[in-house]
């Protein structure tokens, strides 16, 4: 680990601030888990990075299904462990199954357009973009909001994923103490 969380002796009112629009049970160092934990070293960039993160996660035009397919397809390309085991949970009350996880390890889907969404991960991590086909496919099922919310979900966890690899932070029932 490279940036431990913010033990909880040092909560202050700036890092309560940053968490404002959190819910209540999540604004405290025990619920709010080793990713906010930790991006908490840094009020001002938690804040602004939350408001964004919550929009694609709560508010995002994208079905809850699919934007839960792009979000593992991400943390699996990372190698994100965080990102995995917090989603795998979220994915499955999406409408996932275990097939549907374990498939899309492979860049594999039983459904067209699952496959389309999984080809557009791949593309937009390793290419940052999508090809003419991979966009005119994702075209024929979302309208121009929920595509540019794809592009963005993508994005940012992505970017979450860069940060919570390169910070070192532990996966949920993970005693971050110990890998010191």
């Amino acid at each position: 680990m490279r940036l431990a969380p913010l033990p909880a002796d040092q909560w202050d009112d700036a890092v309560k601030g940053a968490l404002r629009g959190m819910p209540e049970e999540l604004r405290n160092p025990a619920g709010a888990g080793n990713a906010v934990s930790t991006l908490v070293n840094h009020p001002d960039l938690t804040r602004a990075y939350l408001t964004f993160s919550f929009y694609l996660l709560m508010r995002s035009t994208l079905p809850a299904r699919l934007r839960e397919l792009a979000v593992l397809r991400v943390a699996h390309l990372t190698a994100c462990a965080y990102e995995w085991d917090e989603h795998v949970a979220i994915g499955k009350q999406a409408g996932l199954s275990e097939h549907d996880i374990a498939a899309l390890r492979q860049g594999e889907a039983d459904d067209d357009f699952d496959r389309t969404v999984l080809r557009a991960v791949d593309e937009l991590v390793e290419n940052t973009g999508l090809s003419d086909e991979t966009w005119a496919a994702l075209g024929s099922r979302l309208d121009t909001r929920q595509t540019m919310d794809f592009v963005f979900t993508v994005g940012s966890y992505h970017m979450l994923a860069m940060a919570l690899n390169t910070f070192g932070v532990q996966p949920a029932g993970t005693d971050p103490q110990e890998e010191n």
